[in-house]
């Protein structure tokens, strides 16, 4: 899919015609996350939603029901912190964020303490829960967070929420990096790895099933770390954007359910992009067309609803999208 993006991408700029220009093509980037993670195919998803380039049957044909003279591409990255630097510098339009990591960008904190405030972000909408995954190599002796003491674990790379989000959980229950034999890369390779027998655990933050853990539960066999006791109830009163969470049983061949916390995937924007592309996209992605693509296209992406687009938002919305909420009586 994204593939298939690309090349349309350089065709239409190699080859548009006088007419096809005076369509004013647009290109508009979505910072999503690794390969192997859930923003990747979301955001391929997303970005067939509301792409209609030159030439696209009008949506009442059965064609495109995105916005005219757009075409959208997922383009991978480190994840939600290395999305927002990207609308930051202007690299990207658009990105996949998590909700913690949003409200740490806003009011400069966190991460985000040394840059300053990025009052600028704005939503299109809230997504989904993301699942904090502690994916462990059966019989590698981890049953408990604490476990992880002395083994070799991936931590995501820098740049991405999954990182900072594992250290807020470590920290949680008195452990820290220096308490273990960390990497930092990214589930990708952390698979191969785990599959070599060459690391203990990964973590990773993401929408469940996720395409890495069902790989690995399919041939090597895995355990996921439960998030749970009194620690919780701490690192909940201490860092509220975090949630209860369940991976239910069976999502990964082999393993029960397992209790987590979760965070909110979002998609942001600057404030200053054009409020009527912004209110097209926005509205290409609550069609009835990206319905049907929701819900056959990903698992998670199911969970993407109307229903609860405003849901936990951590900035505000743009103005564009705002609009489209305020017509459909979602928005005051």
């Amino acid at each position: 899919m994204i593939v298939r993006k690309l090349m349309l991408a350089a065709g239409l700029l190699l080859g548009l015609t006088a007419g096809a220009l005076a369509q004013d093509v647009r290109f508009f980037r979505i910072g999503t996350g690794g390969i192997a993670g859930t923003y990747y195919p979301i955001g391929g998803l997303l970005a067939d939603i509301i792409s209609s380039p030159p030439g696209a049957r009008p949506c009442e044909r059965g064609g495109s029901c995105g916005v005219p003279g757009l075409v959208a591409v997922a383009q991978s990255s480190n994840g939600s912190v290395a999305n927002v630097e990207g609308l930051q510098d202007g690299s990207l339009e658009s990105g996949f964020v998590q909700s913690d990591i949003a409200y740490q960008a806003l009011h400069g904190a966190g991460v985000f303490a040394k840059t300053g405030k990025f009052q600028a972000l704005r939503a299109i909408a809230n997504l989904y829960p993301e699942s904090m995954h502690i994916v462990a190599r059966k019989g590698a002796g981890i049953s408990s967070v604490r476990d992880l003491r002395g083994k070799r674990v991936a931590l995501d790379e820098p740049g991405s929420g999954t990182l900072i989000d594992a250290r807020l959980v470590l920290e949680a229950y008195g452990l820290s990096e220096r308490d273990m034999h960390a990497e930092y890369i990214k589930p990708s390779p952390a698979v191969g790895k785990v599959r070599d027998g060459l690391l203990d655990a990964y973590f990773m933050v993401a929408g469940y099933p996720n395409s890495s853990v069902v790989e690995l539960a399919e041939s090597v066999g895995v355990e996921l770390v439960p998030i749970v006791g009194p620690e919780v109830d701490r690192l909940l009163q201490r860092s509220p954007f975090f949630t209860r969470d369940i991976i239910p049983a069976e999502a990964y061949r082999g393993v029960g359910e397992v209790r987590t916390i979760a965070v909110n995937a979002q998609w942001l924007v600057r404030a200053d992009l054009d409020e009527e592309l912004v209110y097209g996209i926005t509205k290409a992605l609550w069609s009835d067309a990206a319905r049907q693509l929701l819900d056959n296209g990903h698992r998670r992406a199911r969970s993407i609803t109307l229903a609860t687009a405003l849901d936990d938002l951590a900035v505000p919305l743009h103005p564009g999208a705002e609009r489209f909420y305020r017509e459909r009586g979602l928005a005051n």
